[in-house]
C-alpha cells in the first residue's frame, strides 16, 4: 500500500528537483549533468576488499548526486528512478565492454539484494527499481539487457550504517546465495552486478563470491562456447561511489 501511494503521489503532486530543490522540475539540467558526470570510470575503494569485481561508477557521491540518491531511496521520490537508471546504464556499458558478438547473450543486470526489512521500511526496492530503468535504457539504445534476481539473502544482516570497512565485510560474509536455478541462468549472458552506491565494496564483493560459489573461475579463451562453460566472471556497475574512489587507476 505504501509503495502504491508513493507511485500515485509522484504523478499528481507538484515536484521539486531531487538534487537542489528547484520548484516544478523533477531534475534540473545542472543536477542531471552532475549525475552523468564526466562519464563512467573504473573505481576502487581503499582498502579494496578481496574478491571485489571490476567496478565502474557513473558519478562521485557528492552534492546533487547524493541528494538524488537519498531522495529516491529514503524519501520515495520514485520519479528519480529513470535518470538514475540512465546513469547506471552508462556505467553498465562501460563495465561490460564489447559484449555484442553474435550468440553472446544479453547483458544480465543482477541487483545486489536488499534485506526484506529495509524494503518494508522504505516501501520499495530502490536498487531493483533503478536496475529495471537501466535495462530499459539499454534496450532503447539497442543493447539486449534484462534484470534477473539471481541473488538472495540467506541470513539476516545488521544495519550497515556506522560500520567501517572491516565491520561491513564481517557483517556480509556468507550472507548471500544464488537462487535455485540461478546458476543456469547466469551462463546465458554477461552478468553485471548492479547497485545504487558503493562505499566500502563489501556488498559487491559478497555478491561476486556467491556467484563464484556456483561458477568456478573460468578463462574465456579456453571455452568451447558450451552453455555450461561460457560463464564469464561478473563485473559491476553502480550509480555512484565516494569521490576518493572515483578514479581510473590507483597506484
Amino acid at each position: 500500500m505504501r509503495g502504491w501511494w508513493r507511485e500515485i503521489a509522484g504523478l499528481v503532486l507538484p515536484v521539486a528537483c531531487g538534487g537542489c530543490g528547484r520548484a516544478r522540475v523533477e531534475l534540473c539540467p545542472p543536477c542531471r549533468a552532475e549525475l552523468t558526470g564526466p562519464g563512467p570510470r573504473r573505481v576502487r575503494p581503499a582498502p579494496e576488499p578481496a574478491g571485489l569485481p571490476v567496478v565502474h561508477a557513473a558519478a562521485p557521491y557528492a552534492d546533487a548526486v547524493r541528494s538524488v540518491l537519498l531522495a529516491h531511496k529514503e524519501r520515495g521520490a520514485l520519479f528519480l528512478a529513470r535518470p538514475l537508471g540512465d546513469a547506471l546504464a552508462e556505467a553498465v556499458k562501460a563495465a561490460a565492454g564489447p559484449w555484442d558478438a553474435a550468440g553472446a547473450g544479453p547483458l544480465l543486470l543482477v541487483p545486489v539484494p536488499s534485506s526484506r526489512r529495509s524494503v518494508r521500511a522504505r516501501g520499495h526496492d530502490p536498487t531493483r527499481r533503478i536496475a529495471l530503468a537501466a535495462a530499459g535504457r539499454l534496450r532503447r539504445s539497442g543493447r539486449a539487457a534484462r534484470v534477473i534476481p539471481l541473488l538472495r539473502q540467506r541470513r539476516e544482516v545488521a544495519d550497515q550504517a556506522g560500520l567501517g570497512a572491516r565491520g561491513r565485510l564481517a557483517n556480509l560474509a556468507g550472507a548471500l546465495e544464488v537462487v535455485p536455478g540461478g546458476a543456469r541462468l547466469a551462463g546465458r549472458g554477461r552478468v553485471v552486478l548492479v547497485d545504487d552506491l558503493m562505499t566500502t565494496g563489501a556488498s559487491l564483493a559478497e555478491a561476486a563470491r556467491a556467484l563464484r560459489a556456483v561458477h568456478p573461475p573460468f578463462d574465456p579463451g579456453l571455452s568451447d562456447g558450451g552453455a555450461e562453460t561460457r560463464f564469464v566472471q561478473p563485473v559491476a556497475a553502480v550509480v555512484a561511489c565516494s569521490p576518493s574512489s572515483f578514479e581510473i587507476n590507483r597506484n
